[in-house]
């Protein structure tokens, strides 16, 4: 059974972090790019950083530049998102996501038409 699971979520200060993780069985996350998307209660599912199949290249959103950072274990089959710094406008829910792509493939993509199998989710509640 294909399945993400994500985990680490919860409530932070302003200024604090979080360190989020994605578990992934049921196939190998090494044949996909991975990305970490967030949706805030009325808006849309906006991509925040992903890390690409081939070198590991990591692309982020301007909002987290500097203070999120992707990270992937493809042995453990799990991925990562550092969160430092937070502030209140990353109050989300935050999905990871897979793409399966060309063994060649150093990019990816912060939109979330590509990305096939989805996480159920981890609330980031980031309030004082």
């Amino acid at each position: 059974q294909v399945q993400l699971v994500e985990s680490g979520g919860g409530l932070q200060q302003p200024g604090g972090s979080l360190r989020l993780s994605c578990g992934a069985s049921g196939f190998d996350i090494d044949y996909y790019a991975i990305g970490w998307f967030h949706q805030a209660p009325g808006k849309e599912r906006e991509g925040v950083a992903c890390i690409s199949r081939r070198d590991s290249n990591t692309f982020y959103a301007d909002s987290v530049k500097g203070r999120f950072t992707i990270s992937r274990n493809n042995g453990e089959n799990m991925a990562y998102l550092q969160m430092n710094n937070l502030k209140p406008e990353d109050t989300a829910v935050y999905y990871c996501a897979t793409e399966k792509v060309t063994s060649g493939s150093t990019l990816c993509v912060l939109f979330p038409g590509p990305y096939n199998y989805w996480g159920q989710g981890t609330q980031v509640t980031v309030s004082s």
